[in-house]
């Protein structure tokens, strides 16, 4: 019995260890000092409501930016966050905005409008722990508003 005891005794001390030791890697983080040229807010006439509500609920995800919370320094929860964040600009990235073509921008202003009014975004996790993120009412009504203002001007 005792010999049980001092097995696993050993083995939480070496996952401790290895937990601790793992805190001093992680994953790159997506952060830039500069917006660049192909930013949305630099190449679209956004108006300054929807900019809010874009940097507010969107841009942790969908921007070269990233502003992390405290959490993001435990290691496993920071490549979670960075996996997500990477698929988020898979899909979308405002920062990048510029160098979409004019077919594929009236598709990501579809799909912005389709997605908010599913309430598929933002995600419900992310809301989780990001309760100013979640789109009221006029919020999504100002989105649509301007989304539908765009693809009409084409």
């Amino acid at each position: 019995m005792a010999s049980r005891k001092k097995t696993f005794n050993i083995i939480l001390i070496i996952l401790i260890a290895v937990f601790i030791i793992a805190q001093f890697f992680g994953p790159e983080e997506n952060t830039y000092q500069q917006v660049p040229d192909t930013d949305i807010a630099k190449v679209e006439n956004v108006p300054a409501e929807v900019m809010s509500i874009l940097k507010t609920s969107c841009y942790d995800c969908h921007f070269n930016n990233t502003s992390y919370p405290w959490y993001d320094k435990i290691t496993l929860v920071n490549y979670y966050l960075a996996e997500h964040v990477e698929d988020g600009k898979k899909h979308l990235n405002f920062s990048e905005w510029g160098k979409l073509s004019h077919q594929k921008k009236q598709h990501a202003l579809k799909e912005i409008l389709e997605e908010v009014e599913a309430k598929e975004m933002p995600l419900k996790s992310y809301l989780l722990l990001h309760q100013d993120a979640n789109l009221s009412l006029a919020e999504v009504k100002t989105l649509k508003n301007w989304i539908n203002k765009a693809l009409e001007n084409d």
